[in-house]
């Protein structure tokens, strides 16, 4: 790793630590965390009072794959914002608290973050 691309890494954990000790989630108001790789996004909403996760999808799936895998990325992450908040609204979750992880709000993290807004998921 060079020393740039540890610099980088440094300062996303860095700034998710900063956020973690502010934004936690609540039965009602449970936490949408992402996670970003090179190739894949996983969006998963977990309840951290009791230590839970309620959901989770990945584009790295072999059902999502099979459905979007022809879609830049960036739309995948869309697909899987709307994909995420259908599956929660199904277990009767309408708001939740945004965790980008880190991330900058830009590109595929924006995306799944306007996908779930679209979706009818309220944060």
């Amino acid at each position: 790793m060079t020393a740039i691309a540890k610099k980088r890494f440094l300062s996303r954990i860095a700034r998710h630590e900063r956020v973690r000790k502010t934004v936690s989630g609540t039965a009602e108001r449970p936490r949408l965390a992402v996670r970003r790789s090179l190739a894949n996004m996983v969006a998963q909403i977990i309840d951290d009072q009791n230590n839970k996760s309620l959901v989770q999808l990945t584009t790295a799936s072999k059902d999502f794959q099979s459905k979007f895998g022809e879609l830049t990325k960036s739309e995948q992450s869309r697909k899987l914002g709307g994909m995420i908040a259908e599956l929660a609204k199904s277990k009767g979750i309408s708001a939740v608290v945004f965790d980008r992880g880190g991330n900058i709000y830009h590109g595929r993290v924006q995306a799944l973050a306007e996908g779930a807004r679209e979706a009818g998921l309220e944060f």
